[in-house]
């Protein structure tokens, strides 16, 4: 599951992410990991985890992750190839959810690449080279399914008609994501560009990080969008980043006004974008946060640690992790009536603590 950072030139995007690739949000030794220059697997900061490493006192403590990808910026005509549009387009397409950084600052120092601040004339850039590309695959499908249409085939007849709509509305200039048209799996698998969640983050100055003009412009254009927005000053979390003891990133937080880093939100508010969420093993040797699929089976579950737990399932034994953290272990849980014995049909909750019975 991945997140692409989309944006202009200079809105802040690769600031955004060498913070967030270089986060120390959490004192956990999943280290951050590089795949490719521009891709991150990044720790998730959960406080929970924590506590449970407390707790337990293991010898290793693993986060749940998230991949972010840092895509080429784009530029006007990216949909009919210019700059690197081709390629920008396509790497959007191989990602699961989009996190676009927009400019909602002033700085004489920092250019803007249509020479002023307009946060929404920048969104609407990246909006209508993303509607172009999706009408462009909507006309491809519409052209293969004609053939079956014309034989009378009644599944053809009525894919056209929901692509029909779909057409009419990003035409219009709605995202596909804004649509309430029940519509079959065949969607989906089409991976339109603005059909997949959206995180705007509103890149701002250290005086604005409580919004500003700008932010409320932004605020308002997308209320109708199903997508959410986050106020950052990447240039603060760039010196947060360079702080190297967490007594000095503290005191620098305390002097800012903040509880944590801005980036630890944005991690979070990804991997909720990207739909997942978390169980936990806990014992002497390992905590680890595992990410699932929201409604994830138990035995789906299972299969993360290894795909022998979700073949030979027997059963899930799981303690919330409320119960755990007010009864201090597994066997007080235990003693308490608080550990649950689940089947094949149990449907994971995000921080339940878990133990897989299998048999292979």
């Amino acid at each position: 599951m991945k997140c692409g950072i989309v944006g202009l030139p200079n809105v802040g995007k690769s600031t955004l992410f060498n913070c967030l690739s270089r986060s120390k949000a959490l004192a956990a030794n999943y280290p951050f990991a590089t795949i490719d220059p521009n891709v991150g697997i990044i720790p998730v900061p959960d406080k929970r985890l924590d506590k449970l490493s407390h707790l337990f006192n293991p010898q290793n403590t693993l986060s749940a992750t998230v991949e972010i990808v840092d895509i080429a910026g784009l530029v006007k005509g990216a949909s009919k190839g210019e700059g690197l549009g081709n390629k920008f387009l396509a790497n959007i397409k191989e990602t699961n959810a989009i996190m676009h950084v927009l400019r909602c600052f002033d700085d004489d120092n920092i250019t803007h690449v249509d020479g002023s601040i307009d946060p929404i004339r920048d969104k609407e850039i990246i909006d209508f080279e993303l509607m172009v590309k999706d009408l462009e695959t909507i006309d491809k499908k519409i052209g293969s399914l004609s053939r079956l249409s014309n034989t009378g085939d009644k599944t053809a007849i009525q894919q056209i008609d929901i692509l029909g709509k779909y057409k009419e509305k990003l035409s219009e200039g709605f995202p596909a994501r804004s649509f309430d048209i029940d519509h079959d799996e065949f969607i989906d698998e089409l991976q339109l560009l603005t059909n997949k969640p959206v995180l705007y983050v509103c890149n701002v100055d250290q005086n604005s990080m409580g919004g500003n003009k700008y932010t409320k412009t932004v605020s308002e254009q997308i209320k109708n969008e199903d997508a959410k927005m986050i106020i950052i000053a990447a240039g603060i979390e760039s010196e947060i980043n360079e702080l190297e003891s967490e007594e000095d990133r503290n005191e620098f937080l305390n002097d800012i006004g903040l509880k944590e880093p801005g980036v630890n939100k944005i991690i979070r508010s990804t991997y909720s974008l990207l739909g997942l969420q978390t169980f936990f093993t806990a014992g002497e040797k390992e905590v680890r946060a595992w990410t699932i699929k929201k409604n994830s089976s138990a035995p789906q579950a299972a299969g993360k640690i290894h795909t022998d737990f979700e073949k030979g399932f027997i059963r899930a034994e799981v303690i919330a992790f409320d119960d755990m953290i007010q009864y201090g272990s597994e066997l007080a849980c235990r003693e308490k009536g608080k550990v649950f014995i689940e089947g094949k049909a149990y449907l994971v909750k995000d921080g339940d603590i878990i133990h897989f019975r299998f048999n292979v």
